[in-house]
């Protein structure tokens, strides 16, 4: 082994592991990887994490993890992380253990295809030469591989398959001071990242420079708090600041809040399905409501496809604010027409093939009292495969409903997304090889009509001085705000 090899492994002190069991999806809904929490200067953080996390559960269910600062043990790191929701994985007795009054926590999905889900739970936690290191992100780093291949080659041993861990390799082999370090090692990142990065003294939040993925700043007494969405602010009684600026660095250091850059902001792209899906709608990003705006999409997919029928139904739970705002457009009744049940959640017992076909049946129920002989307006938020829209539609069937027109609160989802949302290849996202009429009949529905890219972007109602409105649309119109992508896909669809 070389001296450069032998002084690498140096910069790890400590072990990295995990345990647990993974799970499997039934339904073919879109993905995003994860949510982050960070907590300073305020008491008992573990606890209140806890508390933040779980409104954050939306945003991973897979995996949960807190890591705290004793700062009465000499800043010393307490974590735990498993496999599971946020109330399988805590209780009061591990949260004891978690002590300090500075905490970063994170909950997760893993990638597709993810074989070793365990080792890759977050906050991922390292010793190394300056004292202990935390870092937990939300999206993905595209760069991420040939980072990690330069950095082996180096001498660096990789303790996870996540691409969160190029970070603190980066941070770790730099000679620069920490704050230095950690700049230098944002700047060499490219894709759609929230980061939060925690030592023994600091607390670092970044945005990547086009803002894909939301992170805001908030307040509770003295402390500060950072969450991905405001959501979680209100289940700890904290007051929303402001949000995180693409290509921003914020460092809390001894109560002090610094506010800093690590590269300059380039053109804005939030990723527009925060807007249609993944943000809980008592969440507000960007100053825009999440409820609001999904009220507007259904109003304006009201105005752009009207079909006359006797009721409107969401899909539970993200459609419900858009099947609300098209009712109240169309004076068609809102009702209750799909029913989910909550508490399906994780499993560890694999079902049979049949049940994996019947899978939807456990997450949702059609009310037969409600659609029985009656043309139904089923609104959704997005079409990915188009399996789950088919049962979906035969479960309204089944159920009595003589007519299904679906209505879609988002242009038809063509394109994979390299930002952080786990979206299958392009050739098995049904809107990239049929027709809408195509999909239509795939469906087994009577109508189908899809929000207009248009549509869509006055419906969120985001910046018109900038391209997009200030939002990601890649995934409907296969404009990537980073170059690499762009250069990828028109390379893939050549060919």
């Amino acid at each position: 082994m070389s001296d450069e090899v032998i002084q690498q492994t140096k910069l790890w002190l400590g072990e990295h592991y995990n345990e647990g069991n993974g799970r499997s999806e039934f339904a073919d809904k879109l993905k995003e990887e994860c949510g982050v929490l960070g907590i300073f200067n305020v008491p008992d953080a573990s606890t209140l994490s806890y508390y933040a996390l779980h409104a954050l559960q939306h945003r991973g269910e897979e995996s949960a993890g807190i890591c705290t600062v004793d700062t009465k043990e000499k800043n010393r790191f307490c974590y735990y992380r498993g496999l599971g929701l946020v109330k399988e994985v805590f209780d009061k007795e591990k949260l004891a253990e978690l002590k300090g009054d500075r905490a970063i926590g994170h909950v997760r999905y893993p990638s597709s295809g993810e074989e070793d889900a365990a080792s890759n739970i977050q906050p991922l936690i390292f010793r190394y030469r300056d004292g202990d290191l935390a870092v937990a992100t939300n999206g993905s780093i595209i760069n991420a591989g040939e980072i990690r291949t330069e950095l082996e080659q180096q001498g660096s041993i990789f303790q996870t398959t996540s691409d969160t861990e190029v970070i603190a390799h980066l941070i770790a082999r730099s000679s620069a001071d920490f704050e230095t370090a950690a700049k230098e090692a944002l700047a060499r990142l490219n894709g759609g990242f929230a980061v939060l990065i925690m030592t023994n003294d600091k607390l670092l939040a970044a945005t990547d420079r086009h803002g894909f993925r939301p992170l805001v700043l908030g307040k509770v007494g003295s402390g500060f708090v950072f969450s991905s969405e405001t959501c979680a602010f209100e289940t700890i009684g904290a007051t929303y600041v402001r949000d995180i600026t693409p290509g921003e660095l914020l460092i809390l250091s001894d109560n002090e809040l610094r506010e800093e850059r690590f590269a300059e902001a380039e053109r804005q792209a939030m990723c527009a399905m925060e807007y249609i899906y993944f943000a809980r709608p008592d969440s507000d990003i960007n100053g825009i409501n999440i409820h609001s705006a999904r009220k507007r999409m259904g109003r304006m997919l009201a105005k752009e496809s009207f079909v006359d029928a006797d009721i409107v139904t969401g899909v539970p739970d993200s459609s419900i604010s858009a099947a609300i705002g098209y009712a109240e457009q169309t004076g068609i009744p809102y009702e209750l027409g799909l029913i989910k049940n909550k508490y399906t959640g994780r499993t560890f017992i694999q079902p049979s093939q049949q049940l994996r076909e019947q899978g939807v049946k456990m997450k949702l129920s059609a009310v037969r009292k409600v659609v029985e002989g009656k043309r139904v307006v089923m609104i959704d938020d997005s079409i990915v495969r188009g399996t789950t829209s088919l049962r979906i539609v035969n479960l309204l069937r089944e159920a009595g409903a003589i007519e299904v027109h679906v209505r879609i609160t988002s242009p038809p989802f063509q394109n994979p997304c390299f930002y952080g949302i786990d979206t299958p290849e392009r050739k098995d996202l049904i809107a990239a090889r049929m027709t809408v009429e195509q999909i239509r009949r795939e469906i087994n529905a009577d109508s189908l009509q899809f929000l207009t890219h248009q549509g869509c972007l006055d419906a969120v109602g985001s910046n018109e001085e900038v391209r997009n409105r200030g939002l990601c649309m890649a995934c409907f119109d296969n404009d990537y705000p980073t170059e690499q992508q762009n250069e990828q896909m028109v390379t893939s669809n050549s060919k």
